[in-house]
């Protein structure tokens, strides 16, 4: 019958590790008033301090699009100034929309890129102003003028839902997915920008897609961590998350900040689940951007402290 659905049981097992990409200083940083590119890179190198490995710096797009990701090869020039090969294995990673954008990211010395595509079409049109299929023409144009030498994730985003157009199907969500795949993205993300997503709708799109796949989660109806634990029962071991739950799409009234980086370790740290990301340590990075931003950062975990916390009588 349509509209009804089997009842959603996730299997009990739960990784011993997962891979979190850290995307507080592109991101989070998106919506927010411009910073200077040294406070960004400072940003990131605190963050690779706690135990980040993976981190998304900078965004090489047109700064009067974004004010607030100006100077990305100063960004990134800054953070592999403080970064040792050997003793620093951290994947240094950049937003792209177009060739243009990858060349330059690749002659700052990024280790990776990042390249969003939409499943929905008038949300593309709005944020890349480009169509779905203008903007998978790119992957394949990108990884012809870089070569072989970087590994590029396509990030599905409205991979849950459009503000424009609703639910998006997951067999469509999907085949944007291994359309990025043929014109030679190495991995895949899939984001659910506006928040839409239910443990139900995770189950559904990763029947489709496989858990080989990383989680780019928004936090707009208050899910985003339910929908991480339910990811991590079914096999995802990736997952984007931003210092303080900063972020939000411009594009898409209403949307929420991303998962918090400190909610997911918190609940790790609990299940046993390494992240390699110190806690304390995040957390005083956190309240350090609230005093910067001049506002309170979304996290739960940052307002309320961890669950070990203890307050005096």
């Amino acid at each position: 019958m349509s509209g009804v659905h089997a009842p959603w049981t996730a299997p009990p097992a739960l990784p011993e590790r997962i891979t979190i990409r850290e995307v507080g200083p592109r991101d989070g940083l998106q919506p927010e008033e411009p910073w200077p590119a040294v406070w960004r890179a400072a940003l990131a190198e605190s963050l690779i301090r706690a135990g980040a490995t993976t981190i998304e710096v900078a965004a090489f797009v047109s700064p009067k699009a974004v004010p607030s990701m100006a100077d990305p090869a100063a960004v990134v020039r800054k953070v592999r100034d403080v970064l040792d090969p050997v003793d620093d294995p951290v994947t240094v990673v950049a937003l792209v929309p177009n060739v243009r954008g990858a060349e330059m990211a690749a002659e700052a010395r990024v280790d990776a890129l990042t390249l969003t595509v939409s499943a929905s079409e008038a949300y593309s049109r709005r944020n890349v102003r480009m169509s779905v299929d203008e903007s998978l023409a790119q992957v394949a144009a990108i990884r012809a003028a870089i070569g072989d030498d970087l590994p590029v994730d396509t990030v599905v985003s409205c991979a849950f839902g459009s503000p424009y157009e609703g639910d998006i199907a997951p067999a469509a969500a999907a085949e944007i997915g291994r359309r990025a795949l043929d014109g030679g993205s190495t991995s895949l993300t899939y984001a659910d920008t506006t928040g839409m997503a239910t443990p139900r709708r995770v189950a559904d799109l990763l029947a489709e897609t496989g858990t080989d796949v990383g989680l780019h989660l928004h936090d707009t109806r208050g899910t985003a961590l339910v929908n991480a634990f339910a990811a991590m029962q079914l096999g995802v071991r990736r997952f984007d998350t931003a210092v303080g739950g900063l972020g939000g799409s411009p594009f898409a009234a209403g949307a929420g900040g991303n998962l918090a980086t400190e909610d997911l370790v918190h609940l790790c740290d609990d299940l046993g689940i390494a992240t390699g990301i110190d806690l304390t340590a995040l957390l005083a990075i956190s309240a350090q951007l609230a005093e910067v931003l001049g506002h309170p950062v979304p996290s739960r975990v940052a307002a309320a402290g961890p669950r070990s916390r203890l307050h005096p009588e």
